[in-house]
């Protein structure tokens, strides 16, 4: 969105009339209300009676730009300092064609020069400087706020306009409380600039914060009636909330407009909202028809949803993938993945719904709203659930552990746990073993998951061993929670006896079946009987691992045969 500048430059060749300058005037207002296309015919108007009008140039060039068709303002600069080298306003412009080609190093020499030529001394210069740096994703912020600081420093300064970039930079820098209290400035010198408003509103709407937003919108358009932007952030609050205030939102937004295809998505937002969703689907699918490859993207994604909230999920699953083959990759909405992940949710094919838990991880990722995150999250461990999707329900688990701030017990559990039934044995160790136990060490969970990982690595023999170090300190620290629990008297002795019989007799197994070695499984056994000397089992197999070997049987007499057997006959 392009400013209200008045830009007053010396050198301008030949002189406008004064129905001429008002007209140019005219040009800059429907610009400041995002009135894109009156603006241009009001230019083209005005270069049609004098082409060498540099102001008219200027301004056309920046209205191109808002129109997105940079192209053509390059093209426009270009063919305008052929024959007016040392504009200022046109070595601004053609800057600005320069910043969005990412010639970043020649922008900065042509806005150089225009401030050379008037001096530094002129306010309005400074602004159209830092204004194309703000506008242009290549531009830098730091350097609008650095010729915006010392425009505010020339003899008589007095220009809202230069306070209202100032906010635009921060805005562009991240700098919200800075942006704010730019803005206010901007106030300060002119009460009847909405646009200032609106951008406040703009900063608390990016934070969720409808005490400060809402005003702010509601404050603009008192301040200016005939300002359409704050009326379009209103209609779409209102959108699911309420539609009549939506429908009176959009009746002042569409009043205040140009007419063009802008409007016709939003009569087409707003069927959907009225729950008229037969009728929003046929709409877009007119306006994609009519439009073609001109199309807004997301009029695809509007008969997604209808047919979506239609109940025919093929149909709505096709439109939301051209959606996303039409849209520019940095327009993602975090409702994007997650529309397209319900869909997926809905399909009949495994394979397909399967798809669904990446768009919601993107979803969540992308999404800064905590309560939004896990509504997503929520959604995505249904549908997993209802898969019997355990890889997918792992992951899940995962980001909800790493979403929260402060993240509990049983959310770092059900993470592990969620490894642990996925097969994941290496990823349940490492947060068992880890993690939990560091954190909760008088919790039994960490040490008996630890173990129950470990083991699942293993062979069903344990052949390899990996669970002997885990099995040895849970043992451990069985035994000193039993201590404390006998001490005190408690019922919590028997649960924790039951785990240190379990470790020992695991340990002695592993040592008997696998190691061969008799003496360590009897040392084993004979902690069992340490803690529970009554144990039998441990009693017997001592005594069979002990026992001295049995000495063979002599074998019995075999009777004679041959010659004395047949004399004694």
């Amino acid at each position: 969105m392009k400013k209200q500048i008045l830009l007053l430059v010396a050198g301008v060749a030949g002189l406008c009339s004064a129905t001429i300058a008002q007209s140019v005037d005219q040009g800059k207002k429907f610009l400041y209300y995002q009135r894109y296309k009156s603006a241009n015919d009001v230019f083209d108007k005005i270069l049609a009676a004098n082409p060498n009008n540099i102001e008219a140039v200027y301004w056309k060039g920046q209205t191109l730009f808002a129109m997105k068709d940079s192209a053509a303002a390059c093209d426009l600069y270009s063919k305008a300092l052929q024959s007016n080298g040392n504009a200022p306003m046109l070595l601004i412009g053609m800057g600005g064609c320069e910043l969005r080609t990412g010639k970043t190093q020649d922008a900065r020499q042509r806005f150089e020069t225009a401030i050379s030529l008037t001096k530094g001394k002129d306010i309005p210069i400074m602004n159209a400087v830092a204004d194309n740096n703000i506008d242009a994703q290549q531009g830098d912020a730091q350097y609008a706020i650095q010729k915006l600081s010392e425009a505010t420093q020339i003899k008589h300064f007095n220009d809202a306009d230069t306070y209202l970039l100032m906010g635009d930079a921060y805005r562009k820098l991240i700098d919200g409380g800075n942006a704010v209290s730019s803005y206010q400035k901007a106030l300060t010198l002119d009460p009847k600039l909405a646009e200032a408003k609106y951008k406040i509103g703009k900063i608390y709407l990016t934070q969720n914060n409808k005490e400060f937003f809402l005003p702010a919108f509601e404050d603009a358009i008192q301040i200016d009636p005939a300002y359409a932007p704050a009326y379009y952030e209103l209609f779409y609050y209102w959108y699911f909330r309420d539609v009549n205030k939506a429908s009176g939102f959009l009746d002042k937004y569409l009043a205040n407009s140009d007419p063009g295809p802008e409007q016709e998505y939003l009569k087409t937002d707003f069927l959907y909202a009225s729950a008229k969703f037969s009728d929003a689907k046929d709409k877009a699918l007119g306006l994609i028809k009519e439009f073609g490859d001109k199309v807004e993207p997301r009029m695809y994604k509007m008969v997604a949803y209808a047919a979506d909230t239609l109940n025919d999920p093929a149909t709505a699953l096709q439109y939301m993938n051209t959606y996303f083959q039409k849209q520019v990759a940095g327009n993602f909405l975090p409702a994007d993945y997650e529309e397209k992940g319900h869909i997926e949710g809905k399909q009949t094919d495994s394979a397909t719904m399967n798809l669904a838990f990446g768009d919601y991880e993107k979803a969540i990722q992308m999404d800064t709203v905590a309560d939004e995150k896990a509504k997503f999250l929520t959604e995505a461990t249904d549908l997993a659930t209802k898969l019997h999707n355990n890889t997918a329900l792992a992951e899940l688990a995962a980001i909800t552990y790493n979403s929260k701030k402060n993240p509990t017990n049983t959310d770092l559990y059900n993470w592990g746990a969620a490894n642990y039934k996925a097969g994941n044995y290496k990823t349940a160790d490492s947060i068992f073993c880890g993690m939990y136990e560091s954190k909760y060490p008088d919790e039994v969970y960490g040490y008996l998951w630890c173990m129950r990982s470990m083991a699942a690595q293993d062979d069903s023999v344990g052949s390899q061993g990996l669970a002997v170090d885990a099995e040895m300190k849970f043992a451990e620290w069985g035994r000193a929670k039993d201590s404390v629990a006998k001490a005190a008297n408690t019922k919590d002795s028997t649960l924790y006896l039951r785990y240190v019989v379990d470790m020992y007799s695991r340990l002695a197994f592993y040592y008997n079946n696998t190691k061969s070695d008799k003496q360590q499984a009897v040392y084993w056994l004979q902690k069992i009987l340490e803690v529970e000397p009554g144990n039998a089992d441990a009693g017997r197999y001592i005594k069979m691992l002990t026992a001295p070997p049995r000495r063979p049987a002599a074998p019995a007499a075999k009777p004679k045969t041959g010659a004395g057997a047949r004399e004694r006959r």
